[in-house]
């Protein structure tokens, strides 16, 4: 984190990067300043870094909240999250193409150094107009990514500047930059003694149990277990003994009496030893039970006599009279 100062040193140290990163590809003096881009075109080779926007970081803005307690103590000291974006415009001899050659270098040095160096940071800071400038001991480094900017948008842009002519320019946004505010927070006081302490529900200096919402009782999930008394347990557990013995009982006399009532009535008939078979065989009663199953589900087939003298074949042919031609014969009976 730094200053107020870090916006106006991100943009000197970009100018300096630019700058220190021209050859070998240009071999002409250039100027690079960081201003916005002239009203008159010139000649001159000539960089603009123009910063034309400054906007919050939508992943950080809100890392540093909340900075104050309730009764307004300051617990943290607020850090500004922002994203500073960059219009950087070339001009020179349009007759030997100096603003594309410009361009062309100044793409290539910020995709090779994407994060902005420490020592152009400390050579920016040595500006007179920045001096006291902290953003060198930041612990985050600024990164430059290019941003796209369709027909819209850059109409817009150079619209806003007024009476400026349209020059080949290319647009960056730098991230991330923090700036801390000046109040320092206050050092909260050390713990000078600990009182914890764990006591059940009912002891003195506890506190009562939670009530149930609309009731004056307590909540049976949450209420202290009370004592039950000694003849008063064994009690219960005397009449639990009982009713678990009696209902045993109950059910062995249920499940004997329907056998000595069926004895005593001769319901219950002895079961005829059955019939030695020889083996291999099988007897006579299932057989004729086999043979009566078989002649009941046989269903009567019923087929119609062809009347003599009137039958015909699909060829035109015709069947004499007395004949069977096999698809009739007489009811089955």
């Amino acid at each position: 984190m730094s200053n107020a100062l870090a916006i106006a040193m991100i943009t000197q140290a970009l100018a300096l990067l630019i700058e220190h990163n021209l050859r070998p590809e240009i071999d002409m003096q250039v100027a690079v300043k960081t201003e916005r881009p002239p009203a008159e075109a010139t000649d001159d080779a000539t960089i603009t870094v123009f910063l034309h926007q400054v906007t919050p970081n939508t992943s950080r803005r809100n890392d540093d909240l909340p900075t104050r307690a309730p009764d307004g103590t300051l617990l943290r000291r607020p850090a500004a999250a922002l994203d500073l974006h960059y219009l950087i415009s070339a001009y020179g001899n349009e007759a030997e193409l100096v603003g594309q050659r410009l361009i062309g270098c100044v793409v290539r040095t910020l995709h090779e150094f994407p994060v902005l160096p420490g020592h152009l940071i400390e050579e920016a800071a040595q500006r007179p107009y920045l001096a006291g400038g902290d953003l060198a001991e930041a612990v985050q480094r600024v990164r430059f990514t290019p941003a796209r900017m369709d027909i819209d948008e850059t109409s817009k842009l150079w619209g806003m500047l007024h009476r400026t002519p349209y020059s080949l320019s290319v647009a960056y946004q730098a991230a991330l930059v923090l700036i801390e505010g000046r109040e320092q927070p206050v050092v909260p006081r050390p713990v000078q003694r600990h009182t914890v302490r764990a006591l059940p529900f009912g002891a003195p200096g506890a506190p009562e149990p939670p009530r149930r919402p609309g009731t004056g009782t307590a909540d049976p999930a949450t209420a202290p277990a009370t004592a039950v008394p000694a003849e008063r347990a064994s009690g219960t557990a005397a009449r639990k003994v009982a009713a678990r013995a009696g209902r045993t009982s109950g059910m062995a006399a249920r499940s004997a009496v329907p056998t000595s009532q069926a004895e005593a009535e001769g319901e219950l008939e002895t079961p005829a030893p059955a019939k030695e078979t020889p083996a291999g065989k099988v007897p006579a009663e299932k057989t004729a039970a086999k043979r009566r199953a078989a002649a009941r589900t046989a269903a009567p087939r019923t087929r119609t006599r062809k009347q003599s003298g009137t039958g015909s074949t699909r060829g035109g042919g015709s069947t004499p009279a007395g004949s069977d031609d096999g698809t009739t014969n007489d009811r089955e009976g």
